[in-house]
């Protein structure tokens, strides 16, 4: 909530927090702590600053990632999930705004064939009795639900989904990206499993690279974003070959 408020306010006080959020000044004082200490944001006099991760490697914990742009997550999964017809294979990655899409799908109750890395989404798709839902093998990687490595990269390699619904560190130009190179290395074999690719990326995804790049626009049909793409990005998202689709933005809850 607190990276939420900065994000769209650019700053913010101890006293604007502690009215706007709850909680008194000292807990938002040891959360803007955590915050700072994990690269998030920059403290100020009496309050903090949003500062947009440069570190190539930079990892949002899982957790809040989750929450990060969440109504934009949100609008890009319900629209993603109107893109798939019944009785398709699909693969999904673990990505959060990917995990938007899986649980708007759910609620179609379509017969899918279900591929995923992400223990969530399994979990997911065990209460969907309209699904089969296979899971790639691999070792979790810690704090988090993904499955990374063998024997799952050497799976994806030998299916042949119809589509593949894939999230994004970062978009820079044409270069795709992820902050670590076992979840790049997965992420780039899926795209290869599938027939065609719809990426979804919420419009603060398109930014300086991250550590590792796993796939080119060239390879995706089409890419999901959210109304507050930059206009110079969305013009240039064609010339790399996919279909731009911008969805509108649910009002924030007061």
């Amino acid at each position: 909530m607190i990276l939420e408020y900065v994000r769209r306010n650019g700053t913010a006080s101890i006293q604007e927090l502690t009215e706007n959020i709850g909680g008194s000044p000292s807990t938002i004082r040891r959360d803007l702590e955590q915050l700072t200490e994990g690269g998030y944001l920059e403290r100020t006099h009496g309050g903090a600053l949003l500062v947009p991760p440069l570190r190539a490697t930079f990892e949002r914990e899982t957790s809040l990632n989750a929450h990060f742009q969440h109504r934009q997550k949100s609008a890009i999964g319900d629209l993603a999930a109107q893109r798939l017809r019944g009785g398709e294979s699909v693969i999904f990655d673990s990505s959060s705004t990917v995990v938007e899409a899986v649980k708007a799908a759910a609620l179609r109750q379509i017969n899918l064939t279900v591929v995923t890395n992400s223990i969530e989404i399994a979990r997911i798709g065990a209460n969907v009795p309209q699904w089969r839902v296979i899971v790639a093998g691999g070792t979790v990687r810690p704090a988090s639900h993904l499955l990374v490595g063998e024997p799952g990269e050497s799976f994806f390699e030998n299916i042949h989904a119809d589509v593949c619904f894939i999230g994004t560190y970062a978009v820079t130009g044409s270069r795709l990206t992820d902050a670590t190179m076992e979840v790049a290395a997965i992420k780039r074999v899926m795209i290869r499993s599938a027939r065609r690719t719809i990426l979804l990326a919420d419009s603060s995804k398109f930014q300086a690279p991250a550590f590792a790049t796993f796939g080119d626009l060239s390879q995706i049909a089409e890419v999901i974003s959210d109304e507050g793409i930059d206009p110079a990005v969305a013009a240039s998202i064609a010339s790399f070959g996919p279909n731009l689709t911008v969805v509108p933005v649910p009002a924030q809850e007061e």
